[in-house]
């Protein structure tokens, strides 16, 4: 049976809810970074699902501003992946007490991991990391997706589906998300420059269906990351491969982590 933690760290002054499942194995522990409309309950069953596969204590959080963590003051900034990469992610390692990790993130989860991994003058433990639906820049392709969800969000549809993961934060999750893709400002947001500087092993995934980017971003990181890089684009799978394409996921990130160890 795998124990499941449920808490709530402090971090600056805010709560931040968190969800670890203890593997058998001591370390390292796989981080999961969510994406842009995510939290700790969006991820449903597959942290608990990645701590039987691969065997690792998995740990998740909800950013502030999202799930049951405590609200922000809007709007984000167009550089929040930064602040979150190198302000805020090394104060939630220290105050979980993750001395090694592997990063796992989704969409901007995704964002905010290669930052962090590649960020200079940063002590980085991360040991490996997984990028599913990844970005390195910003993408008309993703702004587009981004105003069809804003219609939807408007209609109803989208706020229903979203609040029973966000409850309270639902529009201050929403708006923060929507607010920084569809920022004039953002449309120069670019994270190629920390891609060399990543010298670690790199899965990343992403779906051939995926209205949210383009196969570009899995070239960039193939080509620029200067450690060992593994890249699978995946039929009919759409923005989240853990989900669409679940089973084949966690085979490949078993794969990737037990080539790692060997």
């Amino acid at each position: 049976m795998i124990h499941r933690e449920d808490g709530v760290l402090n971090i600056d002054g805010l709560s931040i809810e968190y969800r670890k499942f203890s593997g058998t194995k001591p370390m390292p522990t796989i981080v999961l970074l969510h994406e842009g409309l995510g939290s700790v309950s969006a991820w449903k069953d597959f942290p608990e699902l990645l701590c039987k596969a691969t065997g690792l204590s998995v740990f998740l959080y909800s950013r502030a501003g999202y799930g049951n963590s405590s609200p922000i003051k809007l709007p984000r900034s167009v550089d929040f992946h930064s602040d979150e990469a190198v302000r805020i992610l090394p104060k939630i390692l220290d105050a979980a007490e993750i001395e090694r990790c592997i990063l796992l993130g989704h969409s901007d989860g995704a964002s905010i991991a290669t930052i962090y991994a590649g960020a200079k003058n940063l002590d980085n433990q991360a040991e490996r990391l997984i990028l599913l639906a990844p970005h390195i820049f910003a993408e008309e392709k993703c702004v587009t997706a981004v105003e069809q969800a804003i219609t939807a969000y408007e209609n109803g549809k989208l706020r229903k589906a979203l609040r029973k993961f966000h409850g309270k934060n639902t529009e201050c999750a929403f708006r923060g998300w929507s607010g920084v893709w569809t920022d004039p400002e953002f449309s120069c947001w670019n994270i190629e420059e920390y891609l060399p500087f990543i010298k670690i092993p790199v899965l990343a995934i992403r779906g051939e269906d995926d209205p949210y980017n383009t196969i570009i971003h899995l070239d960039g990181i193939t080509e620029r990351v200067s450690g060992e890089v593994e890249c699978f684009n995946l039929s009919n799978c759409a923005h989240a491969p853990h989900q669409e394409q679940e089973a084949q996921v966690l085979r490949l990130i078993e794969k990737f982590l037990r080539a790692c160890r060997n």
